[in-house]
């Protein structure tokens, strides 16, 4: 093959990849006990039943003590939460965002709920990346929309409804 011919294929293949949205990328990290592979794998899988194609998702697995610190420096309010969000310019295409998510809020709400906890921290990483694709739980209506897209999502990567099940 002639170097013109092997410099086209490769720009060809090069405008391939430009036309392509860059992968997804999930990272879960903290300092306590939990599965962080098994919660990339299916928050990245979470994200392929949204329509956002792409995600740029850092996720820190806290306990107590570290989210109350969090809520009271960021929204000015006492007390632990499940999650936090924190949107960096998600688009019409794209999600990028740091979440908190909370293991001892999990841990007693999975607890209440009779599932495990790790189910119940997926439940928090979709809640999060769902406030970046514009849901949001402020209102009656929205909560219930909010509360069906994350039972919709966590069912169909095989996990089943996880808000639902709330009484």
């Amino acid at each position: 093959m002639c170097i013109a011919c092997i410099l086209r294929n490769e720009m060809e293949e090069s405008k391939e990849q430009l036309d392509q949205p860059p992968p997804t990328n999930v990272t879960v990290c903290g300092d306590v006990d939990v599965d962080y592979t098994w919660l990339e794998q299916h928050a990245a899988a979470a994200l392929g039943y949204l329509q956002k194609g792409m995600a740029e998702v850092s996720v820190r697995v806290v306990n107590d003590a570290e989210m109350s610190e969090l809520h009271i420096k960021h929204s000015g309010v006492e007390g632990t939460t499940d999650v936090l969000t924190f949107d960096h310019g998600s688009d019409a295409q794209a999600v990028r965002a740091d979440i908190a998510i909370c293991v001892d809020f999990a841990e007693r709400e999975a607890n209440k709920r009779n599932h495990e906890t790790k189910n119940e921290l997926l439940l928090y990483i979709v809640h999060g990346i769902l406030h970046c694709c514009g849901f949001d739980d402020h209102d009656e209506s929205a909560h219930a929309l909010m509360h069906a897209e994350e039972d919709r999502v966590l069912s169909a990567i095989g996990i089943g409804k996880v808000w639902s099940n709330r009484s």
